[in-house]
């Protein structure tokens, strides 16, 4: 009698797992309009990389294609310095992206909250 409940269940849930199948899972980000131009990505843990936006699916996955990584500081994980390294055609696991922009049209600026006088 237990099996037989257990298998009702089964039943049940592999409706409610169709319907979520159907449903297509779409990406809050539309990266169309950056496919074939210069892009930066940062990713969790501090890195950073700009390259040619080849493709990419809802996960965000990426593939970049002339990529270059921007090289940190050993002692700050978070200061980049001015070295570089190519990396050529890659792909980028969407789970570790944190921030996507792009090239064109971004500057840097100095950082507002620490006093400029110094």
């Amino acid at each position: 009698m237990a099996s037989k409940e257990g298998g009702e269940k089964s039943k049940g849930s592999q409706v409610t797992g169709d319907n979520k199948e159907k449903r297509r899972k779409e990406s809050i980000l539309d990266l169309s309009k950056y496919l074939e131009k210069s892009i930066r990505v940062k990713f969790a843990g501090g890195r950073e990389a700009a390259g040619i936006l080849k493709g990419y699916d809802p996960l965000l996955n990426l593939v970049l294609d002339n990529t270059t990584e921007f090289l940190r500081d050993p002692d700050d994980p978070y200061k980049l310095l001015d070295d570089t390294r190519a990396l050529g055609l890659v792909v980028c696991r969407g789970t570790s992206v944190v921030l996507i922009c792009p090239m064109d049209g971004m500057e840097a600026i100095p950082n507002p909250f620490i006093n400029q006088e110094g």
